[in-house]
């Protein structure tokens, strides 16, 4: 019980700083605390929810959030959400699971040899 706490601080810590500590608290459910991907995946969506909404504050707080660029990215996201959410209803766990790990891989390298910007848009 007590690392699932320290696990929490440490990607609420991490999602603060907008790196994405959701995907690598899914690792952590997956993983090690041996949940299947779609409980893990709802678990991460309701953890989500609490430590979004104090970042997401300091961010406009701060203007790090393009509010055009935002509403874009949240109505597609609400659209393909519902799409996604039913396309991993009816794919196998495993599958999933392999395609998640996948993902991860495929985005770790492409931030490895990703030369970061000057300039922010």
């Amino acid at each position: 019980m007590i690392i699932n706490f320290l696990i929490g601080l440490i990607m609420g810590v991490v999602s603060g700083f907008g790196v994405g500590g959701g995907s690598i608290f899914m690792v952590y459910l997956t993983t090690f605390a041996g949940y299947e991907h779609l409980v893990a995946g709802g678990i991460n969506l309701v953890y989500y929810l609490f430590s979004a909404t104090p970042a997401l504050i300091s961010h406009i707080k701060n203007r790090l959030v393009h509010i055009k660029a935002m509403i874009y990215c949240s109505i597609s996201g609400v659209i393909f959400s519902v799409i996604g959410a039913l396309l991993a209803n009816a794919i196998n766990t495993d599958i999933l699971r392999k395609f998640f790990g996948v993902f991860l891989v495929i985005v770790g390298i492409i931030l490895l040899f990703t030369k970061k910007s000057s300039t922010s848009k």
